[in-house]
């Protein structure tokens, strides 16, 4: 067959129909695309470039989708998209209406399950393999997971169980030296061990140059080549555990892994495969660098990609910069994170605090205890995380650091819509899990200079607190160097009006604003979610008619829900619009995009106002607005 491979491979079944000595071309002509699509749109790249041949080996060994192939976290399986009929969609990626960069079962039939959280695949992989065995099925069930996703209990607890099944599961682990950040942790050093095997190989190799002209020799040096291999094999944690390892095996070689694949597949009992693979593989900028093109925005392949210049601070950047100052001016001061350093803008600090800085690998569970622990003995913890990761240690949340009242900070970026990463990332839910907590406090700051105050205010508090931000930046508020904080659980009106206030939690307030001073409004920057102030909303009430809550987060439970329970303990009889986002689970596309859609934009916001206050209009607008 001449020309391009790709033009026709509408599926895995056609993959299957190529010669094994065609994949090779396969892979190049998959990653040269995956460099060309990715680029356009942005979106997780190094961890796709490194799973290509990886990807293309499982297609064309499995019959998938009647086999299942699971994921983890899910950012490596653009390849997978583009072999499994959405190769024409790739152009749409992340975008709103577009596919996910995430898998999901809504999307495709081969997307056996939706991933996005790290360490799930597992799990999910030996649930179907067990269910497949119930009902009599002969199909297989492969579960994909990277090193750094191994750090997590989770992962540990589906090992436990799949170990001891007699059920047919490979766990394929992607060993690419990297999850986000460097690699943390024992584990990380076992697998270097295993990876020893690579300089084993090369004197075998040299060996036998040597040893060919002797077959006895020969023979004898390949009997204890196997013995060797099998003790090794047998002594490694995954065969403690119940699997039959094999590997490290090198993961950009697509023959050699179709071989492996295709013994394994014929194994009975639970399997595990080593792949070694390159994270960034055949785009040289990003094997140099696998951490700055993890998740690219649009780049030119040509020129790689160039470090935007910001006119404004980013949340993360406020608050990176805070944990620095507040370090030299506190020893107590410790920073925690789930391995999300960069994504947290502690680089800084863990590299001018190395003693105090924690990385404990994917695990938010550990994190959360952790912190609880070192704040017994007297320390201060800050807890870098994102909203949507702190699900993953809700019940810490509560046992260890809550009903202990120890002085935990949770700094919680990514709050509100996150864009493109879709719902999987979205931090809609942490007011409404920890408003119901008792001794948690939750803080909202609306801009990046209230944002590094009330960090410090967060910090002082000695009791667990939350406080939210949002991904990106704000309105480009002035962030000053000072570290006073404000006032503990007080709000405050940042533009009087009359008939309606709008009682904004973070960064809508802006919209708030705009909505105030065209309608004469009042507008309440109420800043903590937990305590509320309810001396304001008290005194708001006399003399207004209505209220409007406003906030980047789920309304089911949210602050506007806590609005209302304190009028209804003071007995204040109001008219409540309550605005964020509703009980269901948002799209993926960009931000501003979003907003619009989810109308939290100011005319959104306006409209819904007037909808449920309509003389607003008349006796506010301006008067070609009352023409029109």
């Amino acid at each position: 067959m001449d020309g391009s491979l790709l033009q026709w491979l509408k599926s895995p079944a056609l993959l299957r129909k190529l010669g094994r000595e065609q994949l090779p071309q396969v892979a190049e002509e998959l990653r040269a695309d995956l460099i060309k699509f990715v680029s356009q749109t942005g979106g997780h790249f190094s961890s796709n470039l490194g799973t290509v041949e990886l990807t293309v080996a499982l297609h064309y060994v499995y019959n998938t989708p009647e086999d299942r192939l699971v994921w983890d976290v899910g950012h490596q399986t653009y390849v997978h998209k583009m072999l499994t009929g959405r190769f024409d969609q790739m152009k749409t990626l992340r975008q709103k209406s577009g596919i996910s960069g995430f898998p999901k079962r809504d999307e495709s039939v081969y997307d056996a399950f939706g991933t996005a959280h790290s360490s799930t695949s597992i799990s999910a992989a030996l649930g179907m393999a067990i269910g497949a065995k119930q009902i009599g099925s002969e199909r297989k069930c492969v579960a994909i997971i990277g090193d750094g996703a191994l750090t997590a209990g989770m992962a540990y607890e589906a090992l436990n169980n799949a170990g001891a099944s007699d059920c047919d599961l490979l766990v394929i682990l992607n060993d690419n030296d990297m999850s986000i950040s460097p690699p943390v942790g024992a584990l990380n050093n076992y697998l270097k061990q295993l990876m020893e095997g690579r300089f084993y190989a090369n004197a075998k190799e040299f060996g036998k140059t040597l040893l060919k002209n002797a077959p006895p020799l020969f023979a004898l040096a390949k009997h204890l080549e196997q013995q060797t291999q099998e003790l090794v094999h047998h002594n490694t944690i995954f065969e403690k555990m119940g699997f039959h390892y094999t590997g490290p095996v090198d993961g950009h070689n697509v023959e050699a892994l179709v071989t492996t694949l295709r013994q394994i597949k014929e194994r009975k009992g639970p399997q595990f495969l080593h792949v070694v693979t390159q994270k960034g593989k055949g785009y040289l900028k990003a094997e140099m660098d696998p951490i700055a093109y993890h998740g690219p925005s649009k780049f030119d392949p040509l020129v790689g990609v160039i470090p935007a210049k910001q006119s404004k601070l980013t949340y993360t950047q406020v608050f990176g910069q805070w944990l620095c100052d507040m370090a030299i001016q506190d020893p107590k001061l410790v920073a925690i994170t789930p391995a999300m350093r960069e994504g947290s803008g502690m680089v800084q600090f863990s590299q001018y605090f190395p003693e105090r800085y924690f990385d404990v690998g994917i695990a938010e569970q550990h994190a959360v205890t952790f912190a609880a622990g070192l704040a017994c003995e007297g320390l201060k913890p800050v807890v870098a995380i994102y909203s949507t990761f702190l699900q993953r240690g809700y019940d810490q949340l509560i046992h260890d650091v809550a009903l202990q009242n120890l002085p935990v900070m949770f700094a919680l970026d990514r709050a509100g819509i996150v864009g493109p990463d879709g719902p999987t990332h979205a931090g809609l839910y942490d007011i409404a899990f920890t408003r119901c907590i008792p001794n948690m406090s939750i803080i909202c700051p609306s801009d990046e200079s209230e944002c590094r105050q009330l960090l410090s205010t967060a910090y002082l508090h000695n009791g667990p607190v939350t406080i939210r931000y949002p991904r990106g930046s704000g309105v480009g508020a002035p962030v000053e160097d000072t570290l006073e904080p404000l006032p503990w659980g007080k709000a405050r009106i940042r533009h009087s009006g009359q008939e309606v206030a709008l009682l904004a939690f973070g960064p809508l307030l802006h919209q708030a604003l705009e909505i105030g001073e065209k309608y004469g409004l009042t507008v309440v920057d109420m800043r903590w979610a937990k305590p509320l102030d309810v001396e304001m909303i008290s005194h708001v009430a006399k003399t207004h008619r209505g209220f409007v809550t406003l906030e980047d987060a789920s309304t089911a439970g949210g602050a506007g829900s806590a609005v209302l329970e304190a009028c209804q303990l003071m007995n204040i009889n109001i008219e409540t619009l309550i605005l964020g986002f509703d009980d269901e689970f948002t799209e993926h596309g960009d931000h501003a995009e979003l907003i619009k859609h989810y109308k939290l934009d100011v005319s959104g916001i306006e409209n819904k106002i007037l909808y449920r206050w309509p003389h607003l209009c008349q006796d506010n607008a301006p008067k070609d607005r009352l023409a029109a």
